[in-house]
C-alpha cells in the first residue's frame, strides 16, 4: 500500500480507502461489513469513510462495532465521517453551529470513538453564514472530537472562503475536500479546484471511482444486475443515475467503457482496477475511497495499487481517446 499526505497535512492515509455508502447497513449486514474492514486493513488501507446520513446512522454503528471486534490500536486507522443530514427535525440537517456539535457528537456515540480523525462538511449550506460554520467545526477540533475538517461537494469558491473566513479570524481551515472522481465526472477535480491545489494545497478524498460499477462492464449487456448498486430501490440518488443510464448519454457510456474493458484485457487487470488506477495516477488524490459489498471486491480492489504504473503516457492517451472528456487545461478558475 501506497500512503499519501492529506492536503497540507500530516497526516498519512492509504491511497486507496474504504467507504460505507450505500453497502454498510444497505446492501451487506453488520458481520459482512467487518470483514471487509479486516481485508482491507490487512492490505494495508488505514482510512475508513462514513457518514452521519449513510444508513440513518447504522452505517456508523456498524463500522464502529467492527473496529472493536478487531481491536485496532487507535493509531493504526484513520476514520472520517460527514455532518449534513442527521434526520428529520429543524435542527437534524445543515452546517449551523447546533447541528455540527450535535451532529458529530451522535456520530462519535454511534462509532464508540473519542474522536474521529476527519469530520465534512458534507454538503455547503447557503442558510448558514460561513462564519458560523468555520466557528464551530473549529470548536470541534478544538475540544478534541475531531483532528482536522475538510468539506465535501463545495463548489471552489464557497471553500475559498471558507479558507479565507478562518484565516481572517484565527480559525481552523478545512484541508480536504471529497469530491467525486472518476473517468465520466472530471471538471471539479481537475478543473474547478485547481487554484486550490496551487494556492491552498488543498488535498482530496475521491469517492465513486467506478461509477456506481458502470466503470466495470457489469452492465455492458444493456441490463441491470439484481445486486447491482443500480438496482437498489428507493434510493434518491440510485433512482438519479438509474434513470441516467438508460438515457441516451447513459448508452454512450456504456459503449466507451466496452472499449475501456479491452484495454484492461490487454492490460491483464480488471476493469475495475483500470478505473481505480486511473484515479490514483493523478497526483492530487489523497485517497481514493472505494466501497465493497463482499471481501473479494476489497481485495480485488486493493490491488489496482501494484497497476498505476501500467497506466503509461501511451495507454493514458488511449483512454483519452475513448472518454473524449478531458477539461480545457487552459481554465483559469480565477479569471473566469
Amino acid at each position: 500500500m501506497e500512503y499519501r499526505y492529506l492536503g497540507n497535512s500530516g497526516l498519512k492515509v492509504s491511497a486507496i480507502g474504504l467507504g460505507s455508502w450505500v453497502t454498510f447497513a444497505g446492501q451487506i449486514d453488520a458481520a459482512t461489513a467487518a470483514d471487509c474492514m479486516r481485508v482491507a486493513f490487512e492490505h494495508g488501507i488505514n482510512f475508513f469513510d462514513v457518514a452521519e446520513s449513510h444508513s440513518g446512522g447504522q452505517a456508523e454503528i456498524d463500522m464502529g462495532l467492527a473496529i472493536r471486534k478487531h481491536n485496532w490500536k487507535r493509531s493504526d486507522f484513520v476514520i472520517s465521517t460527514k455532518i449534513f443530514w442527521g434526520g428529520k427535525g429543524p435542527n437534524d440537517r445543515g452546517l449551523s453551529r447546533k447541528h455540527i456539535i450535535e451532529g458529530l457528537s451522535a456520530s462519535l456515540n454511534r462509532l464508540q470513538l473519542d474522536y474521529v480523525d476527519i469530520v465534512y462538511a458534507q454538503r455547503p449550506d447557503i442558510d448558514t453564514p460561513m462564519e458560523e460554520t468555520v466557528r464551530a467545526f473549529s470548536w470541534c477540533i478544538d475540544k478534541g472530537m475531531a483532528l482536522y475538517w475538510g468539506t465535501s461537494e463545495w463548489p471552489a469558491y464557497l471553500v475559498t472562503e471558507a479558507i479565507a473566513v478562518a484565516k481572517r479570524l484565527g480559525l481552523i481551515e478545512p484541508i480536504v475536500e471529497q469530491p467525486q472522481y472518476n473517468m465520466f465526472h472530471r471538471d471539479r477535480v481537475e478543473k474547478e479546484y485547481l487554484p486550490l491545489y496551487d494556492i491552498h494545497k488543498l488535498g482530496i478524498t475521491t469517492w465513486s471511482p467506478l461509477a456506481s460499477g458502470v466503470l466495470t462492464g457489469k452492465y455492458n449487456n444493456g441490463t441491470i444486475p439484481p445486486n447491482a448498486r443500480l438496482a437498489i430501490q428507493d434510493h434518491p440518488v440510485m433512482n438519479r443515475l438509474r434513470a441516467g443510464f438508460f438515457s441516451e448519454e447513459g448508452r454512450r457510456k456504456v459503449e466507451k467503457v466496452k472499449m475501456l474493458v479491452r484495454i484492461a484485457q490487454k492490460l491483464k487487470i480488471t476493469p475495475a482496477q483500470l478505473s481505480i488506477a486511473w484515479c490514483l495516477k493523478n497526483p492530487r488524490v489523497s485517497s481514493v475511497i472505494t466501497g465493497a459489498s463482499k471481501p473479494s471486491q476489497v481485495e480485488e480492489n486493493v490491488q489496482a495499487i501494484r497497476y498505476v504504473h501500467l497506466l503509461t503516457d501511451e495507454v493514458m492517451a488511449e483512454i483519452e481517446t475513448v472518454l473524449s472528456n478531458r477539461p480545457d487545461p487552459a481554465f483559469n478558475f480565477r479569471h473566469s
